[in-house]
């Protein structure tokens, strides 16, 4: 996992506001969020089972995250590697593990090993900073 220093951190904006910014940019709220905090998520690169992800984890300060009008905090964003299994796997699953298709298959490494971290953090911001531009019109103080 490489961290990330952006501006992005302790911006406060709007649950609806946000959906809207982050479709624009590519990015899905991660499906394992929470009434009280979350991530979203952007693919950077992804080949044969490797795929790199920017995350935007926030938490939620006003609200809960179901409701449009909560509040999100944003924290430190972050570039995580996740390695998947490709082939079959030898449980109950059956024709569903076949190329993929368990779509909720665990990763073999959640947190895989990052080369060249000066160039995905380049990439992660610049994926990051059309964001924040975009969140200064809605930004809460």
């Amino acid at each position: 996992m490489l961290k990330l220093n952006s501006d992005i951190e302790g911006q406060i904006i709007r649950y609806d506001s946000m959906c809207k910014i982050i479709k624009k940019h590519g990015y899905v709220l991660c499906g394992n969020w929470e009434y009280d905090r979350g991530k979203f998520d952007c693919v950077l690169w992804s080949s044969e089972g490797e795929t790199i992800y920017v995350r935007l984890p926030f938490r939620v300060v006003k609200g809960m995250l179901d409701k449009r009008d909560a509040h999100l905090k944003f924290g430190t964003p972050y570039v995580i590697k996740h390695v998947v299994h490709l082939g079959l796997e030898n449980d109950s699953e059956g024709l569903m593990t076949v190329a993929g298709f368990a779509q909720f298959q665990k990763p073999l490494d959640p947190d895989g090993k990052i080369n060249d971290h000066d160039q995905w953090r380049e990439i992660a911001r610049n994926s990051i900073d059309p964001i924040i531009e975009d969140m200064t019109p809605f930004a809460i103080a």
